[in-house]
């Protein structure tokens, strides 16, 4: 067990800043592995659908594409607008709320629910965008990241659907495992 989380502890070693290199510049295949290339943006997508299953209902559905809507506008804004400030930390603190949400068994008002899914879509578009290689075709990168984005989304909501009833706790415990890396991200940006 012990040998177990130290070698789960060393895989989330990674800082978001040394997180996302070495994709090429092909596009597609840049954007596809772009959310899977850093513990940041794979947390907080599976972190989406994660909290998404675990609530049911038509959040199942309507959180994920909250998410990928504001993803997908935060792009085309981090396009064109480079270098705003605060993104890494906005991000850091996506994971943490995000963890901190599923480990929580209080739930959110519905508008409260889509409006920080919405802001935390947001702040990994522009990431998405603003880290885009120069050579890359910007559609097809775009086309990548959101079809990666959507698998990881799908992914939890499939863990949150399956685990909620019967396995609650093991739901409440991987939120706060994402809670503890956000909070790490969060004081090591």
């Amino acid at each position: 067990m012990k040998r177990t989380l130290i070698t789960l502890a060393l895989l989330f070693i990674s800082t978001a800043a040394s997180a996302h290199t070495g994709h090429g510049s092909s596009g597609f295949t840049t954007g596809l592995a772009h959310p899977f290339s850093g513990m940041d943006h794979l947390l907080a997508m599976l972190a989406v659908g994660l909290w998404a299953g675990q609530l049911g209902g038509q959040r199942i559905w309507q959180l994920p594409a909250t998410f990928m809507a504001m993803l997908a506008g935060g792009t085309f804004i981090g396009m064109f607008i480079p270098s705003l400030t605060l993104i890494e930390p906005g991000i850091a603190a996506s994971v943490l709320i995000l963890g901190l949400l599923i480990a929580s068994p209080t739930k959110l008002a519905l508008p409260v629910s889509f409006a920080l899914t919405a802001a935390f879509g947001l702040f990994h578009g522009y990431a998405h965008g603003s880290e885009m290689p120069s050579a890359a075709a910007p559609l097809a990168y775009a086309a990548g990241f959101l079809l990666a984005t959507a698998s990881l989304h799908v992914s939890g909501v499939a863990m949150g659907s399956v685990l909620r009833e019967r396995f609650a706790r093991v739901v409440q415990v991987m939120g706060m495992s994402i809670a503890a890396m956000g909070a790490w991200m969060l004081v090591t940006v």
